[in-house]
């Protein structure tokens, strides 16, 4: 039976949030930053790399996320069995020591060995921040707390890396160590702050013992797989754009300086939009804003297709601001699910897989993309766009069938809209 928590937060949940939200967003600056340059630094170039360089950068670059999803239940098992807190702070000093790390040399062994560390450390903070965020919000105001994760969340990333993309256009290539040296410095203000942000706090730990079981009960349940697979299927879309976006806005001749105050201004929008969505899907129901989210990420979809078929028309373009709105309403929707659906003992590992889905999902993402169009060109792109929307959609819709076969099975419960 899940267990999703008190109707409201205790008293002292206000400073543990503020915590999570300022380390969660210092480990995103720090990784978005790093992945806007990474091309660059080991190349020793920022005009662009060579075609025999790519698969090289991808591979090292995918490192992050590989070493994410694959230790990040076993980072989650942990959260459950001493503390969300050891692990979050025990991430975020990792993650500062290895930044500077690699701003101590370029070769392939050191930026690969210090990138899959840093995914390792990465994992960890996310599934104790999650953990953490289910943990200290009522059911009543989930939404609305998830809403500010992910805010920090994304704004770190979309921040991190606008910066790390207006460096790049401005200074020289031999400075961009000084890049890694300062995201360290971001990771280590972050650390001291969630370290003096819980002091005096008492954490209950449940002392699960380490078995195959726990994970396999917390994780393999048709409600959470439902909740997380979407997510993969995201950030395949993301971890594409992530790697290649810079090249490919030099291609068309934007400068990066203007398409980093553009990605900036989306982290802004981000930043005043997640919140008040997840406050709506309290109110209004989860399911509503997954169906809303799931229309706005497809349409988005669309639209760059005609875009990229008929050029940046006006109205296309004011087709793709709506959708994009419609589509920041998914994430604290389906995160306040996954806490929901969550049980208290195994909550940690329950929303590490969140954590496993959209790592693995970058990985799947640059590696399919750069597969697809070397095969078979824009075709290959537009089967890569086409197999993302098919997925949402159809992921989004035996989602919301099962809620309603629950409701249907059980019309005497009063309860609120919001699984």
């Amino acid at each position: 039976m899940s267990s999703a928590g008190p109707e409201h937060a205790a008293p002292e949940s206000a400073r543990l949030l503020r915590a999570v939200f300022g380390t969660t967003f210092f480990i995103r600056f720090g990784f978005g930053l790093t992945v806007s340059v990474f091309a660059s630094y080991f190349a020793r170039t920022s005009l662009g790399i060579s075609g025999g360089e790519v698969g090289l950068v991808g591979f090292l670059s995918s490192l992050a996320p590989v070493g994410e999803f694959t230790t990040v239940l076993v980072s989650g098992l942990a959260a459950d069995r001493y503390g969300r807190f050891p692990i979050l702070l025990g991430g975020t000093i990792s993650a500062s020591v290895l930044l500077a790390i690699m701003s101590l040399g370029r070769s392939a062994g050191l930026l690969g060995g210090a990138n899959l560390l840093f995914g390792i450390a990465s994992g960890a903070i996310l599934a104790a921040s999650l953990a953490v965020v289910a943990d200290q919000s009522g059911r009543t105001e989930r939404g609305f707390e998830m809403g500010r994760f992910d805010a920090a969340n994304l704004l770190g990333y979309i921040l991190g890396f606008a910066a790390g993309l207006g460096t790049l256009g401005t200074l020289p290539n031999s400075e961009l160590p000084w890049l890694f040296r300062i995201g360290a410095a971001v990771l280590l203000a972050g650390f001291l702050f969630a370290l003096a942000s819980v002091r005096g706090y008492a954490e209950p730990t449940h002392r699960n013992t380490f078995q195959l079981r726990h994970i396999r009960e917390a994780v393999l349940r048709r409600d959470v797989l439902l909740l997380v697979l979407p997510w993969f299927v995201i950030y395949m879309l993301l971890g594409a754009a992530f790697i290649f976006l810079g090249t490919a806005a030099k291609g068309v001749g934007l400068p990066l300086t203007w398409l980093a105050v553009l990605i900036g201004g989306a982290g802004l929008v981000l930043l005043l939009t997640q919140p008040w969505f997840g406050r709506q899907a309290d109110r209004r129901g989860r399911p509503l804003f997954l169906l809303l989210g799931t229309i706005g990420f497809v349409s988005l979809l669309a639209l760059a297709g005609l875009i990229a078929q008929y050029g940046p028309r006006d109205y296309l373009l004011g087709g793709i601001g709506i959708s994009a709105l419609f589509a920041l309403g998914y994430g604290p929707a389906a995160l306040a699910s996954l806490a929901d659906v969550s049980r208290s003992l195994s909550r940690g590992t329950t929303m590490a897989l969140y954590s496993l889905v959209i790592s693995a999902g970058m990985v799947v993402g640059i590696w399919g993309v750069s597969a697809l169009d070397s095969a078979y060109g824009t075709a290959g792109l537009d089967l890569f766009f086409l197999l993302i929307a098919g997925a949402l959609i159809l992921l989004t819709t035996v989602r919301l069938d099962d809620l309603q076969a629950q409701r249907a099975a059980t019309p005497w419960r009063d309860a609120p809209p919001n699984s």
